[in-house]
């Protein structure tokens, strides 16, 4: 399978940064794109996000989120983990900070999975929006685009 294939039908949604401190970086953000700079919040708490990583319940793993609205559908995301192992802490200690994923919604989550598994990426993590409104999941393709791979799905 080709590995524009997976993608069919996908929408470029979002990149995300992992940072140490978000409320520096929002303001650094804010200056530099010229815009009013967004609040941080809670990516959830468990009950709801049902945090998997690498296949196992993580309800301890969080982290603050903050989005920017670049246009059109498409955001600029920053995520500061808390220290649980998480992937956005396994980002962090690994890498430092910076890009961590780029973003596609998808129509079905599920079906776009299983593609990504079979081209060999990994399942690294996987929850429900903090809000309940969607799924995401988090699939490794660090070999191919230096970066991870998230899918989200929009309940409607």
């Amino acid at each position: 399978m080709e590995f524009m294939k997976i993608l069919d039908g996908a929408r470029f949604t979002q990149v995300g940064f992992v940072v140490n401190d978000i409320e520096e970086t929002i303001k650094k953000y804010a200056i530099i794109l010229d815009c009013v700079a967004p609040a941080a919040v809670p990516c959830g708490e468990y009950e709801i996000t049902q945090t998997k990583v690498y296949g196992q319940p993580s309800p301890e793993a969080n982290s603050v989120l903050a989005f920017f609205n670049l246009s059109e559908g498409v955001q600029l995301e920053l995520i500061q983990p808390n220290e649980v192992p998480s992937v956005w802490r396994d980002h962090l200690n690994q890498y430092g900070e910076g890009i961590h994923h780029i973003a596609f919604t998808v129509d079905s989550i599920d079906d776009t999975i299983e593609k990504c598994l079979k081209m060999g990426m990994i399942l690294e993590q996987e929850g429900n929006y903090g809000d309940g409104g969607g799924k995401y999941a988090y699939l490794n393709a660090q070999e191919d685009l230096k970066c991870r791979i998230e899918l989200l799905e929009n309940f409607k």
